[in-house]
């Protein structure tokens, strides 16, 4: 197996050289950076220019694998999260929980894609009874979502074949049990790219 510093160097390798991140970093500037040394800021501009340009599931793969190798655990789940996008696609949402004195949520969850609430998302059962969808949720900048609070965040449906038909601006619900614990507008369907 391959170190953290190698597997980082074959990830660059998967990039145009064109490809930046959103604050300017360019390839060139990940190789600087490999040549000094700086292996946790490699990685981070190299999760940043896969945040923002089409990626392969190897290259996700490999930032993951060295996350691990480097006990960056945080870093390590947002590139499999990554990776599994880009196999199966995600829904983006603008989730907004209910306070604690509407909803049954008291306390604020991990946004670390380890929470998989129910999602009403429209379906039916053969009955014509509402069919609970489940999703595992990513929030998006915020290690926390509480009660009341607002967030971007990613879905990871158990089976995105169901989730298909959603478009921006259909507004989905989100339950732990009975009462729904929050509400979300999706802002974004992204399809598969493996």
């Amino acid at each position: 197996m391959d170190d953290a510093f190698t597997l980082l160097q074959r990830a660059v390798d998967l990039l145009s050289e064109d490809a930046v991140a959103q604050n300017g970093q360019t390839v060139g500037d990940v190789r600087e950076d490999i040549g000094r040394q700086e292996w946790e800021m490699v990685l981070g501009v190299l999760i940043e220019i896969g945040d923002v340009h089409p990626v392969s599931v190897d290259f996700w793969e490999l930032l993951a694998e060295a996350a691990r190798q480097m006990m960056l655990d945080r870093s390590r789940s947002w590139c499999e999260w990554r990776a599994w996008e880009v196999q199966h696609g995600t829904v983006r949402v603008t989730l907004s929980l209910a306070g604690g004195e509407e909803g049954r949520r008291r306390t604020a969850f991990s946004g670390d894609g380890r929470l998989r609430p129910m999602w009403d998302i429209g379906n039916r059962t053969v009955g014509g009874e509402r069919e609970l969808s489940i999703a595992r949720l990513w929030v998006e900048y915020a290690e926390k979502l509480g009660p009341g609070e607002t967030a971007d965040a990613r879905l990871a449906p158990l089976r995105p074949e169901q989730w298909r038909h959603l478009k921006c601006g259909d507004v989905i619900t989100m339950h732990e049990a009975r009462p729904i614990v929050g509400t979300a507008t999706v802002i974004e369907v992204l399809p598969p790219r493996a």
